[in-house]
């Protein structure tokens, strides 16, 4: 992997602060654009604009090709059967919504189980909590080992219960950075005919995905995580489920006919894509897919693993870090939560950000489980393909300073 060359595509890595280039360890909750992505969406806002689905001239018929054709190049992406299976939504959050809305709403019921995970974001916890109170289901929990961050035994049983008729849960923790291996847990929820709804926003941009090989009924993630415009994210349901699913939103392009009193809904996949779609993002989307699949799976994990273990081990050699998690470089996904002894995490993001340094802090929409963890908040940096070991000990170096910034004799 050309490094410098691929970080030449990102003209907001030489932003300065502190003068030096800025380093951009927030991945996990946005990742920056290249040129060829920016450049796609420009061409397609300078030539081909148009509102597609809706007129016969070329600026409609270039807007629908653009938009349709889009939905090929992420069907491949996610090995789906059909492009009816691909359905477009803002970002993950709204992708689980609609399935929470459209299926759970409408399928479960009194002594059924939603089962989810400790783990969750927030997109993928409330949802579900809502579901249940609607329909009189019962939510419960997976929990894990506080060390390792891996499922506790015991609790994966509860996949095996008859009564559960959902299982989400995310393929990577944004917190913990692990990676939970879905196949062999989805297959334990088929085997009783629950349907599993998995979350791909922290695993889609790092892994190739195969669905059809999973064999999940919903996996969803956003665009924005993967080199995309922010505001496209994507949902992929088999096409049974999705034919027998309520509309989630209602409008235009998402109907066949309508009358005064009844209306009847659109073909897979324009029944869930009411009102004027996003163009841009689909062809932001397009072009982000292309541009990471050049760069290559393998190099990306490559890149990843040297940056998650060169952190990890200048972590444990400065006094007073506290990692959450599991601290085996080959337990991690590209992420490495922690904590400084004494000093709040937004302490420790504004200290490094002084020094040009990008991190998130606070629960990062998983408050259930900082609460289980036994902490408030945490520190997240989080790398991508364009990250540089450079930057590792740049970070490392400031971060050593933050106690006694904060007053603290080491």
């Amino acid at each position: 992997m050309n490094l410098e060359a691929i970080r030449n595509d990102f003209p907001i890595l030489k932003t300065q602060c502190a003068g030096r280039d800025i380093v951009y360890f927030d991945n996990a909750a946005t990742t920056q654009k290249p040129l060829p992505v920016l450049e796609a969406v420009f061409d397609y806002s300078t030539h081909r604009n148009g509102n597609p689905h809706r007129g016969a001239h070329p600026f409609a018929i270039a807007a629908s090709e653009a938009y349709d054709g889009s939905k090929e190049t992420v069907r491949r992406f996610l090995h789906a059967k059909s492009t009816r299976e691909i359905i477009y939504t803002r970002n993950t959050t709204e992708s689980l919504n609609l399935v929470a809305r459209s299926w759970a709403e409408t399928h479960l019921g009194p002594g059924d189980k939603i089962l989810i995970t400790i783990a969750e974001h927030h997109s993928d916890l409330v949802t579900w909590q809502r579901a249940a109170r609607k329909t009189g289901a019962v939510l419960d929990y997976i929990y894990v080992d506080r060390e390792t961050g891996r499922f506790l035994p015991e609790d994966l049983a509860k996949i095996d219960d008859p009564a559960v008729k959902l299982l989400a849960f995310a393929e990577v923790s944004n917190v913990l950075g692990v990676r939970f291996d879905p196949k062999p847990l989805i297959a334990r929820a088929h085997a009783h005919g629950a349907v599993v709804v998995l979350d791909g926003a922290q695993s889609a941009p790092h892994r190739p995905v195969d669905v059809q090989d999973l064999d999940c009924d919903f996996f969803a993630f956003s665009g924005h995580k993967m080199c995309a415009l922010g505001g496209i994210g994507v949902l992929y349901g088999k096409e049974a489920l999705l034919e027998d699913m309520e509309p989630f939103l209602l409008g235009g392009d998402m109907i066949d006919t309508v009358g005064e009193q009844e209306t009847s809904f659109a073909e897979l996949p324009a029944k869930f894509e009411a009102g004027t779609q996003y163009v841009e993002g689909a062809v932001s989307l397009e072009a982000a897919i292309r541009y990471v699949e050049a760069v290559g799976w393998d190099a990306i994990r490559s890149q990843e693993e040297k940056l998650v273990r060169r952190t990890l081990e200048g972590l444990r050699q400065i006094p007073h870090i506290r990692l959450i998690g599991p601290s085996d470089p080959a337990e991690k996904e590209g992420l490495v939560a922690f904590n400084v002894d004494d000093v709040h995490p937004h302490d420790v993001a504004q200290i490094l950000s002084a020094e040009g340094i990008c991190i998130r802090t606070g629960h990062h929409c998983a408050e259930p489980l900082h609460r289980y963890l036994g902490v408030g908040a945490s520190c997240r940096a989080s790398f991508y393909f364009y990250n540089t070991e450079e930057e590792v000990d740049y970070f490392l170096e400031k971060l050593k300073g933050v106690r006694p910034m904060m007053g603290y004799d080491d």
